[in-house]
C-alpha cells in the first residue's frame, strides 16, 4: 500500500502535468479535490476563486451538493463570511473548529449544519505578487482541528491551486489579447475574421456594417489622445448595447465591424444602423470637455451584395468610403455603381498626385471688376490641371481628389507658390492690382500651418501678404473645429491677409457664420446673381446682404455675372464689385497680364481705387 507521502507526491505530479497540458482550470481543481479527499478519508475539499468585485466564485466542490455551491456563489468576501470568505478578506488561514458556535458562520449555519458539516479550515490562495486569488478549504464532519497530514495536504493543494489559477489568468489574458480589443473590450479583428468566415462557410444570410467614428483625428489633435481613446471606448460600449444580438468588433483605429445574423431584408440593416447612430450621438464629458460622438456606416447583405467574405468586405468598404465623402454621419448601403465611382476616384487621385509631382497644377485667373468703371481691381486664382497631352481641365473635374487631405494640402501649397511667382512678376513689371484670392480647403486648417505657409511663400517672392486674399467656403467651416478655424482666420487677418467667404448662400448657409468667424469679404453665390433679372426674391436677398455687410464693415463681390443687365442692376443696387464670364472666363497668367495692362491704373497713381484691399464698399 502506498504511503500518504507518496500519494501526495503523486497528486502533485499529476496536477502539475494537467496544468502543463492546458487542462481547463475547473477540471484540474475537481481532480485535485478528489485526490486530496482520497488521501484523507472523511475530508471534504472545496476551491473558490474571487472575481474583480472580490466575490466568491466556486471552482470545485465535487463532494458538496449543488444547492450549497450555488448559495455561496457571488457572496462578497468579508470579515464574517464563513471560513473561505473571511480567509480571503483577512489574507490569512482561518480555522473554525465548530461551525455551530463560531460567529464567522452565524449567517451560514442553516446551510452547513444540515449537511453534517461541523468544522472548516480555509487557507487563502495567493499569487506570486501577493494577491489573494481564492481559498482552499477542508470541511470535517466532526468538530475538530486538522491533523498534521491534513495540514501537509492543504499546503500542497494551496500551492497547486495558486499555480493553476495563475496559469489560467495568463491563458485568459493571452486569449483576450489575441481575440479582444484592450481599449473597448469588444472582440477584435481576429475574432471578427473567424466569425465572418464561419458564417459564410455555413451559408448563413447575414449583414455586415463597417462603422467609422467621425472626426476622431480632430479630437486627438485638439484635446489629446486620451480624449480620443475615451471617445473610442464610449462609442464601442454604446454600439455593443444598441446592437444586442449582433457581433460588434473593433477592427482597428476608429473602425468597427458589426455582423448582423439572419439578415435578409435591407430594412433590418437600416433599423440597426439607425439604432447605432442614435445611441452613439449622446454627448459625454471628458476632462471638462463635452464631446458629441458621431459615426458613419457602410453596409452589405451577404448573398445580395457579394458571396464570399473578400467581396463583401470590399463592398462594405466602398459603401463606407462613399458615405464618408458624400453623407458623413449617415448610413449607406452598397450599390454596384459605387465600385465604378470608386475606381474613378482612385484614378483621379493618382492623376492629381502625378500632376503635383510634375508641377502641373497651375493657376488660372478670373478678374474681379469694379462694376461702374470696368476697372480690374483684383483676381481670383483657380486651380487647373495640365494633362500629359497639354489639355487644361478645371478643378471640378478633379474635385474628388481634393477630398484627400494630403492632396488638398499639396495643391494649396503649389497654388500659393505659383500665384506668388506671378504676383512678383506683375509687380516687377509695374502692373497695378490690389489683390489675388486663393481658395483653401479644410485640410489646410486641419494641418494648422496655413498662416506660416502663406507668409513664408509670399515673403520669399517679395510680395506683401496684404495682397493675398484667402477664400474659404462654408464647408471649410464645417470641416474642422470652429475655434481652430476662427483662430487661423484671425491670424491671417493679423498678418494683413483678408479673408473672403466664397459661395455665400449655398450649402450650410448661415448668417451666424458672419458672427462666429472673422470675415472681410462676402462673395454672393452665382445662383442669386443668375436670377436677379427674373425674380424679386434674389433682389431682396442681395439688397439685404448689401445692407448687412455695409453695417458689419465687410465688402461684397457678386459672382457669376454673365449679362450686362445683371451688372447694371447690381450696380444700381449698390454692389460695387463683381466677376463672371461677362468680363472674362478664368485665363492663364499670360493673358491676365494683358488685362492688367489694359484695365488697371498704373502703379504711380496714388488715388485709392474702389476694391477689396482699398477701404471702400
Amino acid at each position: 500500500m502506498t504511503r500518504p507521502s507518496g500519494r501526495l507526491q503523486a497528486l502533485q505530479n499529476d496536477i502539475l502535468e494537467d496544468i502543463a497540458r492546458g487542462e481547463p482550470l475547473i477540471a484540474c481543481m475537481e481532480r485535485l479535490c478528489h485526490r486530496a479527499e482520497a488521501i484523507s478519508p472523511g475530508v471534504i475539499c472545496s476551491v473558490v476563486a474571487i472575481d474583480n468585485q472580490c466575490c466568491l466564485q466556486p471552482l470545485a466542490s465535487p463532494s458538496l451538493p449543488p444547492h450549497y455551491v450555488g448559495a455561496i456563489k457571488g457572496v462578497p468576501a468579508g470579515p464574517e463570511v464563513g471560513s473561505c470568505g473571511t480567509a480571503i478578506f483577512r489574507g490569512e488561514p482561518v480555522e473554525v473548529t465548530d461551525i455551530a458556535t463560531d460567529p464567522l458562520w452565524r449567517a451560514y449555519t442553516d446551510l452547513a449544519l444540515p449537511l453534517g458539516l461541523r468544522a472548516c479550515w480555509s487557507t487563502p490562495i495567493k499569487a506570486r505578487d501577493g494577491r489573494v486569488v481564492g481559498a482552499f478549504a477542508f470541511y470535517f464532519r466532526a468538530a475538530r482541528r486538522p491533523r498534521t497530514l491534513e495540514r501537509r495536504i492543504v499546503a500542497t493543494c494551496v500551492h497547486l491551486c495558486a499555480i493553476a489559477i495563475e496559469h489560467d489568468e495568463v491563458r485568459t489574458r493571452n486569449h483576450r489579447l489575441a481575440y479582444f480589443d484592450t481599449l473597448t473590450g469588444l472582440p477584435n479583428r481576429s475574432q471578427f475574421n473567424s466569425a465572418i468566415a464561419e458564417m459564410s462557410a455555413a451559408g448563413r444570410r447575414y449583414g455586415l456594417m463597417l462603422i467609422d467614428i467621425d472626426h476622431l483625428k480632430t479630437v486627438n489633435d485638439t484635446l489629446g489622445h486620451a480624449a480620443g481613446d475615451a471617445l473610442i471606448a464610449v462609442v464601442g460600449r454604446r454600439l455593443d448595447v444598441a446592437l444586442a444580438g449582433c457581433l460588434t468588433c473593433r477592427i482597428g483605429g476608429d473602425e468597427f465591424a458589426v455582423l448582423v445574423p439572419d439578415c435578409r431584408e435591407p430594412a433590418r440593416m437600416r433599423a440597426f444602423a439607425s439604432a447605432a447612430m442614435a445611441a452613439v450621438a449622446v454627448p459625454f464629458d471628458h476632462d471638462g470637455h463635452s464631446l458629441v460622438p458621431g459615426i458613419t456606416i457602410g453596409g452589405v447583405i451577404a448573398g445580395e451584395d457579394g458571396q464570399d467574405t473578400v467581396t463583401l468586405r470590399q463592398n462594405a468598404d466602398l459603401a463606407l468610403y462613399h458615405a464618408k465623402e458624400t453623407r458623413r454621419g449617415r448610413y449607406v448601403r452598397f450599390r454596384r455603381q459605387l465600385r465604378s465611382a470608386m475606381m474613378h476616384r482612385i484614378r483621379t487621385r493618382r492623376d492629381v498626385a502625378g500632376a503635383l509631382g510634375d508641377d502641373r497644377i497651375i493657376p488660372y485667373y478670373q478678374p474681379v471688376i469694379r462694376l461702374d468703371t470696368n476697372e480690374v481691381v483684383g483676381l481670383e486664382a483657380l486651380a487647373r490641371m495640365r494633362l500629359d497631352d497639354g489639355r487644361i481641365i478645371a478643378a471640378g473635374e478633379f474635385q474628388d481628389a481634393l477630398r484627400d487631405p494630403k492632396i488638398a494640402h499639396r495643391t494649396t501649397t503649389q497654388m500659393l507658390t505659383a500665384v506668388a511667382a506671378d504676383m512678383a512678376e506683375w509687380r516687377a513689371s509695374g502692373l497695378n492690382f490690389q489683390h489675388v484670392a486663393v481658395n483653401v480647403t479644410s485640410a489646410d486648417f486641419q494641418k494648422g500651418d496655413l498662416v506660416q505657409r502663406a507668409t513664408r511663400t509670399l515673403e520669399k517672392a517679395g510680395v506683401p501678404l496684404q495682397q493675398l486674399v484667402i477664400e474659404v467656403t462654408e464647408q471649410v467651416f464645417m470641416g474642422g473645429r470652429k475655434d481652430g478655424v476662427a483662430r487661423t482666420m484671425e491670424a491671417l487677418r493679423a498678418n494683413g491677409s483678408p479673408v473672403a467667404l466664397d459661395d455665400f448662400g449655398t450649402g450650410f448657409a448661415s448668417l451666424t457664420h458672419l458672427l462666429d468667424f472673422p470675415i472681410d469679404i462676402i462673395k454672393i453665390d452665382r445662383s442669386f446673381v443668375g436670377s436677379i433679372d427674373s425674380g424679386a426674391r434674389s433682389e431682396i436677398i442681395i439688397e439685404a446682404l448689401l445692407t448687412m455687410t455695409r453695417r458689419l464693415g465687410m465688402k461684397i463681390v457678386a459672382e457669376g455675372i454673365e449679362k450686362q443687365a445683371q451688372a447694371e442692376r447690381l450696380s444700381e443696387m449698390g454692389c460695387g464689385l463683381g466677376q463672371g464670364y461677362l468680363y472674362s472666363p478664368p485665363v492663364p497668367a499670360s493673358i491676365i497680364r494683358e488685362w492688367l495692362q489694359r484695365f488697371t491704373q498704373p502703379t504711380q497713381a496714388t488715388a485709392p481705387t474702389r476694391g477689396l484691399v482699398a477701404n471702400a464698399a
